[in-house]
């Protein structure tokens, strides 16, 4: 993928934009279903389908701005908040994934497991580096051979 170390606001972002997508189409298509089978339930399929939209947007509207945030100040307490809210959208779409709606809720799902495991493997890094510079290993400095002309 990226060579993103710390980047949880662009991570955060495309998360947002991807996922406001992928939930519209799955809702555009609820709602299409739903109309064209039985009528009588068109009405309050919109009302939970729209309901449900603008929930999606707010919440990762709100994990894109604390991704952006805790990038920005390299903040372990917002990174510890970002991880518990990427856990929690884990726990929503695994049970998703055992009762799927249809195909491309189950698509939606894997698409966001797999964007919300990259963000908190982002925010630990955050965290990790309590405040300090983002690395992505830690390696052992080589000492110097001393050499013949330190010897004189």
């Amino acid at each position: 993928m990226f060579k993103l170390k710390y980047e949880t606001g662009i991570v955060t972002f495309i998360q947002f934009i991807v996922l406001s997508i992928l939930n519209f189409i799955n809702q555009l298509v609820s709602v299409v279903s739903t109309c064209h089978g039985q009528s009588s339930d068109c009405v309050s399929n919109s009302i939970s389908s729209i309901t449900l939209m603008i929930l999606v947007v707010v919440w990762f509207g709100a994990v894109w701005m604390i991704g952006y945030v805790a990038q920005d100040r390299h903040s372990r307490r917002l990174a510890r908040l970002l991880i518990l809210a990427e856990m929690a959208v884990i726990v929503i779409e695994l049970f998703n994934l055992k009762h799927p709606a249809n195909t491309l809720g189950s698509v939606t799902s894997l698409i966001d497991l797999l964007l919300a495991a990259w963000v908190i493997v982002l925010a630990w890094r955050i965290y990790r580096a309590k405040g300090g510079r983002v690395v992505t290993s830690t390696r052992a400095r080589r000492r110097r051979q001393p050499s013949k002309s330190d010897e004189l």
